[in-house]
């Protein structure tokens, strides 16, 4: 069996995700790998054999998605031309973890397919969801990558055909405890903004930062250039974290019984969603970095227990591979 595991380059979540998955389907096909976006700063730790610039949503530093930014940043003619030339009558099935240029593809040329990502959940009826809906979001959550088959993640099973996170064997081998200090990352706010709220907050606080390339400390607050090695380090030893609403990383947070707080980028419907649900477990969130809403969290005793199991293997042999 040929497959074809293409992955989203936009954010961290899936890469993280591929680095659990693709070894798991190698012990049972023969894969080849496909990356598209240019927002994350984990790498894979596996070889890539196709790699597009594809299509990703950029943001402002104030915390919000940037129309313009994605309009401008974003070469659509020539992620058209790709979907048009991409070949995969090769594979016997392709798997999409949210990567637009071979979900539509697959769409043009009728290729066997099935959609393994949590944005997948979101197309689930029984999924949280705020109750204002964003119209426009729920388009992009549908035909960004369109698929008929699809499998999803999420915080809880609220669907037979959602699944519980992926958390990668990285954070499983961590021995976490709790030193006190906060965790933040919010690529989505300059660390400018950041710091001028959180160090107004009398704990000591670790900033990890898509924009600076320098270690440094101002005040109760330290600052570090995005590091994997570093990040996995404190992350482990963390009283709490805050953080974007994205998926992963509150999902991690969870599994290590650490603290969460979570700011979803502002129009990015995907994470106004994942917010909601947080919010239904009890984990508070703000639309803004709000300083008196973070210092009562920080006060606070606010943690959640969950159960995530290390399924995935099973999870790809009982209900992906059989597709």
């Amino acid at each position: 069996m040929k497959i074809l595991y293409a992955f989203q380059g936009t954010g961290n979540g899936h890469v993280a995700r591929a680095q659990e998955i693709v070894p798991l389907l190698k012990k049972y096909a023969s894969v080849d790998t496909l990356i598209s976006g240019h927002q994350s700063q984990l790498k894979a730790d596996f070889d890539v054999n196709f790699q597009h610039k594809g299509v990703s949503l950029l943001y402002n530093k104030t915390g919000g998605l940037s129309y313009r930014k994605t309009l401008t940043g974003n070469r659509f003619l020539e992620a058209v031309k790709i979907i048009r030339q991409i070949r995969l009558s090769d594979y016997d099935l392709i798997i999409n973890d949210y990567e637009p240029l071979t979900g539509w593809a697959c769409r043009l040329n009728k290729n066997p397919m099935i959609e393994l990502s949590h944005q997948a959940s979101m197309l689930f009826k029984e999924t949280p969801k705020p109750d204002k809906k964003d119209p426009f979001g729920e388009l992009i959550l549908k035909y960004y990558v369109p698929s008929t088959r699809r499998i999803g993640f999420h915080f809880e099973n609220y669907h037979p055909q959602i699944k519980k996170p992926v958390i990668r064997k990285k954070i499983r081998d961590l021995q976490p405890e709790k030193k006190g200090f906060y965790l933040v990352y919010l690529p989505s706010f300059s660390d400018e903004n950041i710091i001028k709220i959180v160090k107004q907050i009398p704990v000591e606080w670790k900033i990890f930062s898509r924009y600076s390339k320098l270690q440094y400390k101002e005040s109760n607050v330290e600052i570090f250039p995005v590091d994997e090695v570093h990040y996995l380090k404190y992350f482990e030893s963390c009283e709490g974290i805050l953080c974007n609403a994205g998926f992963e990383t509150p999902a991690e947070a969870l599994f290590m019984d650490k603290k969460l707080f979570v700011i979803p980028i502002h129009n990015q419907y995907e994470q106004e969603c994942n917010a909601c649900a947080l919010d239904k477990m009890g984990i508070p969130n703000s639309k803004i970095l709000d300083k008196k809403e973070i210092e009562n969290w920080v006060n606070s005793d606010l943690y959640f227990k969950v159960d995530y199991p290390d399924d995935i293997e099973n999870i790809l042999l009982n209900e992906v591979l059989k597709f």
